[in-house]
């Protein structure tokens, strides 16, 4: 065979390596995007047949929440409104995240951000702009603050992250409680001799979230440029700056990211103030953007959305965006589903239904790993104890 022979066809067989490679490379993911696709679809077959159990179409649900949420510009600007405090949530709940620690307090940070925020624009006097500029901070400062114990609480006393920040849900919820029950703190005014219900004055409108766009065309509060600003801020930052290089090698192994220098309890520290911050900021927004006065259950569960959020969006700030207006479409359009006779109630458990489908394709790669890492363990010893019979 002459030497031209060989030549052509080496080159006949580069681009036909090339194209296998890349068929690999398509295939290996295959098993992964099947996992979701198999997932996903599991999840909408249970969430039909709980539908159907309430004595309506699936089909009729899903026309109700169309209708509530993405039909109208009106309703796509509640889908909106509802979005913007669990992306301003997920976006701090990444930062602890990135640096290794798991809030998952961010309902009771929400829940306290909210009251300060309240008494802010209730008690502070001064113009409405500057006014509610404080609400927001106020509501920030509350929320770090609140998660700020669990942080001494771990570096001081070794309490665990998870621990400290869930029992402190349930103190927040009492404070908010106490606070709209008693007349000389947030409790409304009203005649001499009665009773009023637990609830705040109802806020100036000089301090509201001033609104973009007016109904019944495209409608939406400013909170949602605010959550969207922060959540491309927080992707730049952990991205392409030194802090966010730092938070992430915190992350990944403490003990290298200490020997090069990194105080663990105060980044981590600081990293969790961050993130309740956030949460914080996400209360008083959702008080002075649509609520305007406070209430128990003003949160709406928003703080545990926020924080599904960021899980379901593996972490990431700007996957958050689109994550957290499927969650605000799920709770606009919820309220059409008491229409057609299905409880309101099921959007969250349809909801919870559909994050576990997403999240169970991660978690069977990690068990698949480990199941492959011990049949591997045990076909090595038993080698071993083969070779040495």
């Amino acid at each position: 065979m002459s030497d031209t022979t060989v030549l052509a066809e080496e080159r006949i067989a580069a681009p036909r390596g090339r194209a296998s490679s890349r068929i690999r490379s398509w295939l290996s993911g295959y098993p992964t995007l099947l996992t979701y696709l198999i997932s996903i679809s599991v999840a909408l077959g249970i969430s039909a047949l709980l539908v159907m159990m309430t004595g309506t179409s699936p089909w009729t649900a899903v026309v109700a929440l169309y209708e509530g949420s993405l039909s109208t510009p009106a309703s796509v600007g509640l889908a909106l409104d509802k979005a913007a405090p669990l992306l301003i949530v997920a976006a701090g709940t990444v930062i602890a995240a990135r640096a290794g620690l798991f809030n998952i307090g961010q309902e009771g940070q929400l829940t306290v951000g909210a009251t300060v925020a309240c008494a802010v624009a209730i008690f502070v006097p001064g113009p409405g702009p500057l006014v509610l500029v404080l609400s927001l901070l106020g509501g920030a400062l509350a929320g770090a603050a609140w998660a700020g114990i669990a942080a001494v609480l771990f570096y001081k006393t070794g309490v665990p992250i998870v621990i400290g920040t869930l029992l402190l849900v349930f103190i927040a919820v009492q404070v908010l409680f106490f606070a709209v029950t008693q007349p000389w703190l947030l409790q409304e005014a009203g005649p001499e001799g009665d009773v009023m219900p637990p609830q705040s004055e109802l806020l100036r409108t000089e301090v509201w979230l001033p609104h973009i766009g007016e109904y019944p065309g495209l409608n939406f509060t400013s909170g949602v440029l605010i959550a969207l600003a922060l959540a491309v801020i927080v992707a730049v930052l952990l991205r392409h700056s030194v802090w966010g290089f730092k938070m992430t090698m915190l992350g990944m192994n403490k003990l290298a990211a200490r020997r090069a220098g990194i105080n663990a309890a105060v980044l981590g520290g600081t990293a969790l103030l961050w993130s309740g911050a956030f949460a914080g900021l996400g209360g008083a927004v959702m008080l002075v953007g649509g609520n305007h006065r406070l209430q128990p259950g003003i949160s709406e569960n928003s703080g545990w959305d926020g924080l599904l959020v960021a899980l379901v969006a593996k972490e990431n700030p700007v996957f958050a965006i689109p994550v957290a207006l499927f969650f605000g479409v799920l709770r606009a359009g919820g309220g059409f589903l008491a229409s057609t006779g299905v409880p309101r109630y099921l959007v969250d458990v349809v909801t919870a239904v559909l994050v576990l489908a997403v999240a169970f394709p991660p978690a069977f790669r990690i068990l698949r790993r480990t199941w492959q890492a011990r049949a591997a363990a045990r076909a090595l010893a038993q080698s071993g104890k083969g070779a040495a019979a």
